[in-house]
């Protein structure tokens, strides 16, 4: 898979794919994006939680997420365990490249960073006391997740019309399945069809406002 640095419009910068036209990250600003989508309206509303957050993220990519969750965790006292898939990692020079750290200026965090693109795959990697990591190099339709797990899922998928595998009532329904009761799901895409699927599982699917350059995005609560 062919792929290119680009710069978005907050200077921060994410990778495209020029078969598919389509990126890792919004091009209105790829940081700011992310900070609305997965902590603003994700990560921050468990603040409040005593035990420890489980997460799993739907496509490592650049780990941006995880690195962007790992610093409020940091900040905030939370104590996080993450869990994520990749089935395409990113090269050592594509990190170098995107230089997320020094662009959060979290300069601090960049030996973490980078040991969560260079763990090895399947074994928990501890970055500290509060925050534990595993990926995945597999594919989510044949990963086996555990049941009622997950406090929030970073679904961050490629858009359905690029793949429209990940995106089927069989995948949503696995990610049902692994969220914790008051558990939810959270994502940029807010499809019409996704939605409607979302809700024939048996979600609770709430529209949030989207970040710039996008007017909506998905909530949906597992009951």
């Amino acid at each position: 898979m062919q792929r290119k640095i680009i710069k978005t419009k907050d200077n921060s910068k994410t990778l495209l794919i020029p078969e598919m036209n389509e990126t890792y990250h919004s091009t209105n600003g790829a940081i700011a994006e992310s900070k609305h989508i997965y902590i603003e309206h994700g990560l921050k509303l468990l603040l409040n939680k005593n035990e420890s957050i489980h997460i799993f993220e739907m496509g490592f990519g650049t780990g941006l997420n995880a690195i962007l969750t790992l610093d409020f965790s940091l900040n905030n006292n939370l104590f996080i365990n993450y869990t994520t898939i990749e089935k395409f990692p990113i090269t050592n020079q594509e990190i170098i490249e995107l230089n997320y750290t020094e662009t959060l200026g979290l300069n601090a965090l960049k030996e973490s960073y980078d040991s969560l693109h260079q763990s090895t795959p399947n074994q928990q990697l501890i970055i500290n006391e509060q925050f534990s990591f595993i990926k995945h190099h597999q594919d989510i339709k044949t990963i086996v997740l555990p049941n009622n797990t997950y406090d929030i899922i970073y679904f961050d998928a490629f858009a359905p019309q690029h793949q429209p595998d990940l995106w089927t009532i069989e995948i949503l329904q696995k990610m049902y399945d692994s969220l914790a009761i008051n558990g939810f799901l959270i994502t940029y895409c807010a499809q019409g069809q996704f939605k409607r699927n979302l809700k024939s599982i048996g979600f609770d699917v709430i529209p949030l406002p989207g970040p710039i350059g996008k007017r909506e995005i998905t909530k949906a609560v597992k009951k």
